[in-house]
């Protein structure tokens, strides 16, 4: 008996009538139904009392079904929230479902099981109304405290030419205003302590100190930090709404734009989720592009995020210095997709063009070129006197803490974790790969540095292996559902002609189902939620990414504290605040 089965098997003897039943899933999640009343117990008995437990919430989110088509098979719901959790004595994950009914239905918190899910479950709030009983502060998270409906419920537009042309009239614009004011008490803060008056800072929202538009209040009782309010949703986009919209092929350029430092990794997470929809096997040199260009995309989000840290701590020069190295990854990026930043160049079964002539050049003059760099940060940074007063015991968390707030990445390999989805459930062709997990012991901002920079070098060994043994063949699947489909298909005849009319305007057909293929991006794990009714566009995309659950943990690390080590902490994460809003 397999571990999946044997979880629900368990989970059926001690839950009995409580599980309504067991959804198959093609990405081998087990995924159960549980009636509302027994969902807070079945979580909890998941985390802290089944052998082998599940201490991670990975993600927590909700569908509007209510327009959904061919899902017959399952419990009847207006609405399903989902819960997703993680275990890393299985290596496994599990997918809870709990079917509402109701106009704006509400549900037990688990605040009280993961700090986690506060976040969370304000985000369920904002974008589909239902409520949390028992949740501290279910405020809005991503939309002002003014907007007007739910935007992930299916009756809200998708499109801003359905809402009508914005205005901003002197009352809207006061009333905007008013809102954005600091309340402590909403929060739970007072003004006067026992011996002091307490004072409130507002940080932000500007880009230069904060990484992106991110606002964060502090209560100080002088210098020290007493708590810490955060407020995201300044990047907040609909990225998730616009998946609605759009066809599978014509929502890759969307994702490149959720963390926008780690370019092709958001097209992977996409395009891996799509082709297991669409059974579609992605041939070998197709794998190893992807990873090739995955790995340097990773170099570069880790070299950005070295200088900017190193900066935010006072340091200058490192800031030139990577930003240079970095042009020297985009040279290659740019020769090969012919964009930078944001190429887009991943496809639904593989990629969009061959390897050009002379890449291997490219990539093997970079493999000679940054190793002597990497030397020179371990001396100008790593082993500088003032980097490490700065960063050493700062911010630092210990592995429960981690999973408790849903950490992933070199954050939780810099507390002593060694996981890595890419070695642990390797995905897109790892498992062919030779590399190391570095990991850290003190979980503080010092060690995420040093995970990092470990890490650079093993992207390097990976990039090395992709231009060794980089196999010859096709670049994309022979699948009809591939977009764009094979150009060689479009000039025999009509009937060749007329499906590439319609699979590169309207798009492919996608078989109706749920999956979810998480991968090991930059600043931790990263995936898309896809469900798909059997149509040219998806149902419902959720996007997990890390920097949401990561800044959720900032005030917890940065309590007792001084103002300068927060700006330590900010800059360690390495969160990108388009990621955390999307």
């Amino acid at each position: 008996m397999n571990q999946s089965t044997n979880i629900i098997e368990t989970l059926r003897t001690r839950f009995g009538q409580a599980l309504l039943m067991e959804q198959p899933s093609l990405d081998n999640i087990p995924t159960v139904w549980c009636v509302q009343e027994k969902a807070a117990d079945l979580l909890r008995y998941l985390k802290e009392q089944v052998d082998g437990p599940y201490p991670m919430l990975y993600d927590l989110t909700a569908i509007d079904e209510r327009r959904r088509t061919k899902r017959a098979d399952q419990p009847p719901a207006d609405f399903t929230v989902v819960y997703h959790l993680s275990s890393f004595a299985r290596n496994g994950d599990i997918r809870i479902k709990v079917p509402l009914t109701g106009e704006y239905p509400a549900i037990a918190s688990i605040t009280s099981l993961w700090p986690a899910a506060n976040w969370y479950e304000r985000e369920i709030f904002d974008m589909f109304g239902i409520g949390f009983e028992g949740h501290p502060a279910l405020y809005r998270i991503l939309l002002p405290a003014t907007w007007e409906g739910h935007p992930l419920r299916k009756e809200h537009p998708c499109r801003a030419t359905e809402m009508g042309p914005f205005q901003l009239p002197v009352e809207k614009q006061q009333r905007e205003e008013e809102a954005l004011r600091f309340q402590p008490a909403a929060w739970g803060l007072e003004s006067d302590g026992k011996d002091t008056d307490y004072m409130f800072l507002n940080l932000g929202p500007q880009h230069p100190g904060t990484h992106g538009i991110f606002r964060i209040t502090l209560q100080l009782d002088g210098e020290e930090i007493m708590a810490a309010v955060p407020e995201i949703g300044f990047h907040h986009r609909g990225a998730e709404k616009m998946g609605e919209r759009q066809t599978w092929h014509t929502y890759i350029p969307y994702t490149d734009r959720v963390d926008y430092l780690g370019g092709v990794m958001n097209n992977l997470a996409y395009v891996l989720g799509v082709e297991k929809l669409a059974g579609i096997v992605v041939p070998d040199r197709a794998k190893v592009i992807r990873i090739m260009l995955a790995e340097l995309f990773r170099v570069s989000n880790h070299l950005i995020w070295l200088g900017t840290f190193v900066q935010d701590v006072g340091a200058m020069s490192p800031v030139f210095f990577t930003f240079n190295d970095r042009e020297h990854i985009f040279d290659i990026i740019t020769a090969v997709t012919g964009g930078r930043m944001h190429p887009s160049w991943f496809r639904i079964g593989g990629v969009a063009m061959d390897l050009p002539d002379g890449w291997d050049r490219l990539v093997r003059q970079f493999l000679a070129y940054l190793p002597p760099r990497l030397q020179e940060y371990e001396c100008l940074v790593m082993a500088n006197t003032i980097f490490k007063a700065r960063t050493q015991g700062i911010g630092s968390y210990t592995i429960a803490q981690a999973l408790d707030w849903g950490v992933t990445g070199p954050g939780l390999r810099a507390c002593g974790l060694e996981w890595d989805l890419r070695k642990k459930r390797p995905y897109a062709g790892y498992d062919q790969f030779q590399f190391e997990i570095p990991t850290a012991q003190n979980g503080d901002c010092y060690d995420r540095a040093v995970v990092r920079l470990a890490e650079i070098r093993q992207s390097l060994l990976i990039i090395k292996q992709c231009l060794d043994n980089m196999p010859a063949g096709p670049f994309k699947a022979d699948h009809p559902l591939t977009t764009p489909p094979p150009r060689e298909r479009t000039l025999q005849h009509i009937e060749t002609l007329i499906p590439h009319f319609l699979g590169t305007g309207w798009g492919p057909v996608i078989p109706a189902g749920e999956v979810c293929v998480p991968i090991e991006a930059a600043k931790g794990i990263y995936s898309y939620y896809l469900i798909s009714a059997g149509d040219i566009r998806a149902y419902r995309i959720r996007i997990r990414a890390p920097s949401f659950p990561h800044l959720q943990m900032v005030p917890a690390i940065s309590r007792g504290l001084l103002v300068p080590d927060l700006l330590a902490i900010l800059g360690s994460i390495d969160y990108v605040m388009a990621d955390a809003d999307r």
